[in-house]
Parts: C-alpha cells; sequence; structure tokens
C-alpha cells in the first residue's frame, strides 16, 4: 500500500455541510452527476451515506441502502486526485462491513459497462457479474448498459 495510505484518514457518516465537496467531487469524476438533492435526500431517507476525509479534506464518499437483507451500494467515487492509491477499495470494505453487521444477505451495484477499473475492483472483492441492464446510464450520444453485481454476504 501507499505511503498515504498510512497517514491519519477516517471513514465518517456524511453530514449535510459536507454536500458541497460530495457534489464537487461528483462533478468531477461522473459525466451525468448525482446532484445535491441526491445526496440530500439519500441523507434525509436515512441511507448509509459515509465520506472518506483526511485532515479535514473529503476526497471520497459512497451512499447504500439497507432492506429486506439486501444492501444496495448506489454510488461510490473516489477524487481524481486520490484514485489508483487503494481509497476506493477500503470505502467500499468499509460498505461491505456494514452490509454484514446490518444483517444483509446479498450486497448489489450496477457499474456502467465502460467502467472496466472499478469491475475489476468488485471482482477482486468476490462481486460476480448477475445480469446486465440495458440502457441504464445516460451517455453522450445515448444511453450505456449496466453490469449487475453481487456478493453473497
Amino acid at each position: 500500500m501507499s505511503a498515504l495510505l498510512q497517514e491519519a484518514h477516517r471513514i465518517r457518516r456524511m453530514l449535510p455541510s459536507d454536500l458541497d465537496a460530495v457534489v464537487t467531487i461528483e462533478r468531477e469524476v461522473f459525466l451525468f452527476p448525482w446532484t445535491q438533492g441526491n445526496f440530500s435526500d439519500s441523507l434525509d431517507a436515512g441511507y448509509h451515506c459515509r465520506v472518506l476525509e483526511q485532515d479535514g479534506h473529503i476526497f471520497g464518499y459512497g451512499v447504500m441502502t439497507i432492506g429486506a437483507e439486501e444492501a444496495h451500494l448506489l454510488t461510490l467515487s473516489i477524487a481524481p486526485e486520490s484514485q489508483g492509491k487503494g481509497w476506493g477499495e477500503k470505502l467500499l470494505r468499509h460498505f461491505i462491513g456494514i452490509a454484514r453487521e446490518q444483517l444483509a444477505l446479498t450486497m448489489f451495484l450496477d457499474v456502467r459497462e465502460s467502467n472496466h477499473a472499478a469491475a475489476r475492483l468488485y471482482e477482486r472483492l468476490g462481486f460476480r457479474q448477475i445480469g446486465k441492464r440495458k440502457d441504464y446510464y445516460p451517455a453522450m450520444g445515448g444511453r450505456e448498459d449496466s453490469l449487475v453485481m453481487e456478493l453473497v454476504l
């Protein structure tokens, strides 16, 4: 692991005061980003919303919902300058831990078919593709398929 991972960091609950920083990352990473309202609604609904923070700087986040013994990871992202350093895996492992603590039996997520790096991370952590949603994501010039992935907890 990189030396950066050894520095003080924490994963904590997302707060309404974090939304500006979260939306900034969202807009840097995604061509069709969630809005501040999407994140605010997730907080209001009681979803598991977490941020990855170091020295007061938010550089990653995720949102997951759990119901009927199923966890659904709705979004997870790391700021561009912090990608490729193991932070996405660390945050994903944290969400898997929450799902297990909440007694979920399975965890699901969708990933863009073109997002090979994310799909490889999910597979490395035990997720397997169980389906495909045609035209699930907006894309430049049309729509893009989603790979539906599942982790049995």
